[in-house]
């Protein structure tokens, strides 16, 4: 969902880098998970919102700025509980990273490692025998997604 970017003051208060869009929508969870190295823990969003050009936010429990940049650098997660219900023919990125992709011949690319957020549409990073950079284009690359199934079946020459 996004990760702590660095601290604001001397009171604990935390920069964040969104990936929601709009960058703020990740106020609306109440209760983040930060990873810290192989140690995760949930935090309580006490309050947050944009200070100039930053988000910034308040955890309960983190009063100090050495408390705050101890958290910086750790990714912010959510309880699936807590995100809405995706729309029909909706996925969320996490759901499609690590799907097996594959060309309407069957030929395996390889499997999604990520997607990239561009000007234009998203990009999937397929990761096979090489890596290739998939536009992420429902209807024009993207044939099909089976989530069920761990795969994804799209309209790639295997060459490019």
């Amino acid at each position: 969902m996004g990760e702590i970017a660095g601290v604001r003051g001397v009171r604990g208060e935390l920069k964040v880098h969104s990936w929601t869009r709009p960058r703020e929508n990740l106020l609306d969870y109440s209760v983040w998970t930060l990873q810290h190295g192989d140690d995760a823990r949930d935090w309580r969003v006490t309050g947050g919102g944009w200070q100039g050009r930053h988000l910034v936010v308040r955890l309960k429990g983190i009063d100090d700025r050495d408390a705050a940049e101890a958290l910086v650098g750790c990714p912010i997660r959510v309880a699936r509980s807590q995100m809405p219900p995706a729309g029909p023919d909706e996925f969320y990125w996490y759901e499609l990273e690590g799907l097996a992709v594959e060309n309407r011949d069957g030929t395996s690319l390889g499997r999604v490692a990520g997607l990239i957020e561009t000007g234009a549409n998203d990009v999937m990073r397929v990761v096979g025998d090489r890596e290739r950079l998939i536009p992420y284009t429902p209807g024009v690359h993207i044939d099909r997604i089976d989530l069920d199934d761990g795969r994804m079946v799209v309209d790639w020459d295997p060459e490019f």
